[in-house]
């Protein structure tokens, strides 16, 4: 599968548009003296089904063939894809079955049951996520849906950045949350495409820094026990996103846990938005390495916002 181009995001933006929320862009004259940068928030936090992930899933889903359509989807995912795959299949009138991780929020394992689909648990280990997905697919025939590696899922992610720059303009960096990778390679594509000397940086966990280690390595090397709050970034990249961060993205910086729960805080309190430990990591890279953003203007996508009220990390 060839990796997805600036063409195939505007075809998929043109498509999913009707489907989606253009999200605002936000700034805080708060947050720009903490980091000493220019900063624009995209916030997907309030894309529909509340994360970005509702654009590539709608794209694959728009996608399919009759004869797909009609056998319907399937996917693994630990809350976010999920629910974004149930309402895009809900809404073609396709049957949907998740696959979720045991440890899976409760509110993200809601949110997919309330869309519609069909839920299958597993352990929270990648292996064990495949192993039932295949169950699934044996059994029901339907069509799966990465919930990264997958072209039309890396085309729809890259409207974000495409909406983000269509209103803000140049940018000297953007910044995304890195977990399969899916947003990022999207990010990338678009924002390389159209800036060229635009810095993309990837923002990942300290405790799930698969990505940095396997761009380091120059192959992929596989993520075995995720340890970190930011649950939507405990996945290991894939075969199509990985060569895409290996030629588009500049850097990925990881960042520890005190770091994305401050930052998490400090958008809530300073911004007045609700975002997930995922999202607070883009914020948080800005926090763990001033001296690569000071002065410049920033792009920073907010992926999501579910979190768990009843959870907060900073009570824990």
């Amino acid at each position: 599968m060839p990796a997805p181009t600036l063409s195939d995001i505007r075809a998929a933006y043109a498509r999913i548009q009707p489907h989606i929320h253009r999200t605002p862009v936000l700034t805080s004259q708060a947050l720009d003296a903490l980091c000493g940068a220019h900063i624009y928030f995209k916030c997907e936090s309030l894309q529909k089904t509340g994360a970005f992930k509702m654009r590539g899933a709608t794209n694959a889903v728009l996608l399919l063939s009759a004869e797909q359509a009609e056998r319907g989807v399937a996917t693994h995912s630990s809350g976010n894809h999920g629910a974004a795959l149930a309402l895009a299949a809900r809404r073609r009138g396709v049957r949907a079955w998740v696959v979720m991780p045991e440890n899976a929020p409760p509110i993200k394992r809601d949110a997919v049951a309330g869309y519609g689909a069909t839920i299958r648990e597993c352990a929270p280990t990648l292996a064990a996520r495949e192993a039932a997905l295949e169950e699934v697919v044996a059994e029901t025939g339907a069509e799966f849906i990465p919930p990264y590696d997958d072209g039309r899922i890396i085309a729809g992610q890259g409207t974000a950045a495409l909406e983000l720059m269509q209103e803000v303009g140049e940018l000297d960096a953007v910044v995304a949350p890195l977990g399969g990778g899916g947003l990022l390679a999207g990010t990338a594509i678009a924002v390389t495409s159209l800036m060229e000397e635009t810095a993309v940086v990837g923002a990942e966990p300290q405790g799930a820094d698969d990505a940095y280690r396997s761009l380091k390595a120059g192959r992929i090397i596989p993520m075995e026990d995720p340890r970190t709050i930011a649950d939507g970034l405990r996945s290991s990249l894939g075969q199509h996103t990985f060569p895409i961060l290996q030629e588009r993205v500049s850097a990925v910086v990881t960042v520890p846990e005190s770091t994305i729960i401050t930052a998490m805080r400090r958008l809530w309190e300073r911004m007045k938005i609700v975002v997930e430990p995922s999202a607070a990591v883009a914020l948080g890279a800005l926090m763990e390495a001033p001296e690569r953003f000071a002065g410049k203007r920033v792009g920073v996508i907010l992926s999501g916002g579910n979190v768990d009220l009843d959870h907060l990390p900073w009570l824990e």
